[in-house]
């Protein structure tokens, strides 16, 4: 269950989908800072009730201290819930942290070198916010950590491109630290800086730091042949030169600086230009294939507006142009990278290449990103509410081992339906709106559709001027009036339309579009304006809308392989003319690639089932016969229904069924609740689930008990009960919550109940199943030693929510050698900042002085606490990075490790393996013959465990694709990871083959 913690911006509610993650850290696995209710700055020291304590953690005191379950400061009591304990940890007197609860005053170890501390000797259960339940102190010391664990150096390239590394063993891990921090030092964040400023820091020269090279290929697993959607771009032997452009006076529109651009190549490619034909960027840069015959040279170039019908003079203006050059693209060292035998990207030449080959797509399709798009590469599909879907394509060019590759795959978008307006809103709005007039809500959400939508007029015959609507007028159309002289005379809108244009408003009773600036607002009656076609819809869609786009989205392999292709001919590059005057060739036929298929590791499960261990087919394997290997418990449980149609027969027999199927699967599960199932409103949730929770309290607290599970009935279409259910079990009642749709508990199918059941039992600190090659110690770098496993993302707001904070969330491996459970932590964090913020962290405490924590620090010692011993290696995922940002990522959060470790001990540095997982990404991976059943999986598929790490993936650095999972519908994404820091000196096997298990467990 993930313990939220609150920082000064509020967060979100926590998603059904992420609770698979686990509090190891004892407590309730409640909100902020950990108690109940009452919530803190997490700049502030938490005192009392801490999330898990960024100097000690919760439940850590004597056990006397542990009494009660005082909602706000105190503990939780005796806890319960986790897993049996398999083995009782010895732990050294020096790991005695401050107590929870009972008003113990805290114990303060030195600040300076607070030793890292642990939970006391006792049954370390490690659970769904039930957590650890310390004993006793004492018990021998245990053996002190190694002090030489290995710590890598820069690779610096010696000839032949082979990297030179310092013998990992030769310097103590104090004096590795040290050279980590100098070469941090740059961009390391001093806590006094507020965070606008401190989240800054400028990439270092890549002579400061390299990523590790690739440590030769992976060769476990079956080989085999796939197909990839990358397309050979042979390397041009011309001479590239770059011209900066400056255009007066300066437009924002690159659609008017091409005009201009295209105008001056039209007249001048010939007599000035020596007859090159350039490419450029739409903003300040021209690039050319051979020099221009002149370092510098103005021209003036006239642009005249289209021929409105009217017969009047067209508008004309003038611009001047000025083009100097400003350098040479130097296309040796790109193949000499791509060769291996340099290691520096250079971007410029790659940016050169991809601007040439989207040259012409951009004359010809709507330009969004990286992609293409237009109502001719497709269908258009509606999507409800006056918006629609384009088809189109992405394109970008890459560097790999097999040479530059153009990377081309299938996409579809949002765009705003080019209707009348009137039709928009009455889309929008879902009604007739001359029915009834418009409420305060529909002005807001058509305000909030039609603001920055581009419009152009009707009523003036072929004259159809554009505008851009800037607001609404809190007025309606009939009694709008405006200045018609400069003698302040007032005429009404209505007037001025029929007056002037013969123009009868029919819909008086509505407000006008406000067009151009606030100071001086142009008014356009809804009924005389036309959405201008193109405009892609940026703003957040709804769950309908996402439903009908990934209909639209959702190809099979074979299809979307076909598609594809059908692109590559159509945008036919051999015939592109910038592509010929740059020497730019295309290959027309899809890569083929080596490819390996990991084997599925075994899964054990309880003795007790009649199947103790399972080998998965094709990635899926099912619950029959087998008994999840440590079961959880749950004692007291209720159910509260929200949806009407579900009768509380039927929401009593329901449960029932839940609850046999969890006990036959292996866990201690009452089958009576605490108090009988309720239907409630869903505009009444919080009142209700308090109500509940504290009349069930009212019955459990008298007998020393706690309530261990809230199940809940969802109406199928449910908008935001879901998320507000969850923010109030999370982050007010501290309670593990299982939600259950209306339509799965009418069909209620053996499937379904199993696979609830095994999400109840990891909430409430189970283990479902672990890997064979992890109790048996045999997975490489993580058995030898204690190892613990990150995994950290960051989530954004929608576009158009311009106020809303981020969100990161860090989860950790509470067990060894099992690696099966894990604690999470979210908290909010400065809107779309990636950089994660609250890793590690110092504050000033009025009577400590500096205080340090942070979620890795916490989840380090839950580690500690839970295993009794403290990780020797640091394996950390990193979501969501783009390759613009691994440099600035890695330099900041691998020093927020860094600090975090040595806070908790002196010298105590555990080396570090940080992989970039990217899922947003356009590589796809197709089976080399779809019609081999051996190759492909039910939806047609490559098939599970499919790994490629050569032709397609970087010419030096240690990457690779990963399909770890089969595919249900559509095209599966492998994941894409980036080894960006390796201290650990993982084998492409190894580290593939660990990645892959994991996805297992």
């Amino acid at each position: 269950m993930v313990r939220k913690r609150r920082t000064e911006l509020p967060t979100a509610s926590s998603g059904e989908s992420s609770e698979s993650t686990q509090e190891a850290s004892g407590g309730s696995g409640s909100g902020s800072g950990g108690g109940r209710g009452s919530q803190q700055p997490a700049a502030s020291p938490q005192q009392g009730a801490t999330g898990m304590g960024f100097q000690g953690g919760r439940g850590w005191g004597p056990q006397s201290q542990q009494s009660g379950r005082s909602g706000y400061a105190g503990g939780r009591g005796p806890q319960r819930g986790g897993v049996a304990p398999q083995q009782q940890y010895t732990v050294p007197t020096e790991y005695q942290g401050r107590g929870r609860g009972g008003g113990a005053p805290p114990q303060q170890p030195p600040a300076a070198a607070a030793a890292y501390e642990s939970g006391s000797r006792g049954r370390a259960r490690v659970g769904g916010g039930r957590g650890v339940e310390p004993v006793s102190s004492g018990g021998p010391p245990s053996k002190p950590l190694s002090s030489d664990l290995h710590q890598a150096t820069q690779a610096s390239y010696a000839a032949g491109g082979t990297p030179h590394r310092v013998p990992s063993e030769a310097s103590s891990s104090r004096q590795a630290a040290e050279s980590l921090t100098q070469q941090l030092q740059k961009v390391s964040i001093q806590q006094e800086v507020p965070p606008s400023q401190a989240i800054q820091p400028v990439a270092p020269s890549s002579k400061s730091m390299r990523f590790p090279l690739r440590p030769g290929k992976g060769v476990t697993g079956k080989k085999c042949i796939v197909k990839a959607n990358h397309f050979f771009a042979e390397l041009p032997d011309k001479d590239l030169h770059q011209y900066d452009v400056s255009i007066n006076p300066e437009v924002t529109s690159r659609g008017v600086n091409r005009a201009v651009m295209e105008q001056l190549v039209k007249l001048y490619r010939e007599s000035h230009l020596g007859k090159r034909l350039p490419a450029y960027d739409g903003r300040k840069s021209l690039y050319t294939a051979g020099p221009l015959p002149f370092i510098s040279k103005e021209f003036m170039i006239t642009l005249i507006d289209e021929d409105d019908g009217t017969g009047a003079p067209r508008r004309e203006r003038e611009f001047k142009v000025v083009i100097k050059l400003a350098a040479r693209a130097d296309l040796h060292h790109l193949g000499l990278f791509l060769q291996g035998r340099q290691a520096d990207a250079p971007q410029e030449a790659l940016q050169v290449l991809d601007i040439v080959l989207r040259e012409l797509p951009t004359t010809r399709y709507c330009p969004v990103g990286r992609s293409f798009y237009s109502p001719d590469l497709g269908r258009r599909q509606p999507l409800g509410e006056g918006l629609e879907s384009w088809r189109g394509f992405y394109q970008s060019i890459r560097p790999t081992q097999m040479g530059l590759s153009l990377n081309i795959d299938m996409s579809s978008t949002a765009f705003i339906e080019p209707l009348p307006v009137i039709d928009f809103v009455t889309q929008l709005l879902n009604r007739d709106v001359s029915s009834r007039p418009l409420s305060d809500a529909d002005r807001v959400k058509i305000k909030k559709a039609l603001r920055g939508v581009k419009v152009e007029v009707t009523h003036r015959g072929n004259m159809r001027r554009k505008y851009r609507i800037s607001g609404l007028t809190s007025q309606a159309t009939r009694e709008l009036t405006f200045p018609v002289d400069d003698r302040g005379t007032m005429k009404s809108v209505v007037e001025y339309f029929y007056e002037t244009y013969g123009f009868v408003i029919q819909h008086s009773q509505w407000p006008c579009l406000q067009v151009g600036n606030q100071q001086r607002p142009n008014y356009l009656p809804m009924e005389v304006c036309k959405i201008v076609e193109g405009q892609r819809y940026s703003k957040r869609l709804n769950e309908r809308q996402i439903t009908a786009l990934l209909k639209v989205t959702c190809q099979r392999p074979h299809e979307r392989e076909l598609d594809i292709m059908q692109t590559v001919h159509h945008n036919a590059y051999h015939e592109d003319p910038y592509a010929k005057e740059f020497g730019i060739k295309i290959s027309e036929k899809l890569a083929s690639v080596e490819a390996r298929i990991l084997p599925a590791p075994w899964l054990k499960y309880h003795d007790t089932g009649r199947e103790k261990d399972c080998l998965p087919q094709v990635g899926q394997w099912n619950m029959m016969n087998k008994k999840m290997v440590n079961g959880g418990t749950v004692n007291n449980w209720i159910c509260i229904n929200f949806s009407r149609g579900v009768q509380e027969s039927v929401a009593r027999g329901f449960c029932q069924e839940l609850a046999q199927m969890c006990y036959i699967s292996g866990m201690a599960f009452n089958p009576e609740p605490v108090l009988p199932p309720i239907t409630a409103r869903p505009d009444q949730v919080e009142r209700v689930l308090k109500t509940r929770f504290h009349d069930a309290m009212t019955k459990l607290q008298p007998q020393g008990k706690e309530l261990d599970l809230l199940i809940v009935i969802l109406p199928d279409n449910n908008g935001s009960l879901y998320g507000d259910l969850k923010r109030i079990c999370e982050t007010d009642l501290g309670l593990v919550s299982q939600c259950c749709l209306h339509k799965h508990v009418y069909r209620m199918s053996k499937q379904y109940l199993a696979n609830v059941a095994l999400k109840i039992n990891v909430k409430v600190g189970g283990r479902n199943t672990v890997l064979v090659d992890a109790i048996s110690r045999r997975i490489p770098l993580v058995s030898d030693r204690p190892t613990i496993i990150f995994g950290a993302d960051v989530t954004h707001p929608h576009p158009g929510e311009d106020s809303s904070p981020s969100i990161a969330a860090v989860v950790a491996s509470q067990d060894w050698p099992e690696i099966t459970k894990y604690a999470g932590l979210v908290c909010a964090q400065a809107h779309r900042q990636e950089l994660i913020q609250d890793l590690y962290k110092t504050w000033q405490d009025p009577v400590r002085g500096t205080v340090s924590g942070g979620m890795i620090k916490e989840l380090l010692i839950s580690f500690r606490r839970a295993t009794g011993q403290k990780p020797q290696r640091i394996i950390f995922y990193r979501d969501g990075v783009s390759e613009g940002q691994f440099y600035q990522v890695l330099l900041y959060e691998l020093d927020a490790i860094r600090k975090a470790c040595a806070s908790l001990e002196p010298n105590y540095q555990p080396p570090v393996t940080f992989v970039v997982v990217q899922k947003r990404h356009h590589t796809r991976l197709f089976a080399n013959n779809h019609n081999d059943r051996n190759a492909v999986d039910k939806s047609g598929n490559i098939l599970p465990g499919t790994v490629v790490d050569s032709k397609i993936c970087h010419p030096t650095e240690f990457d690779f694709y990963l399909c770890s999972h089969a595919g249900i519908q559509g095209t599966s994404r492998p994941a894409h990871y980036h080894v960006l820091w390796d201290e650990n000196k993982f084998t492409a096997d190894g580290l593939q083959s660990l990645t892959n298990n994991l996805c297992y467990t």
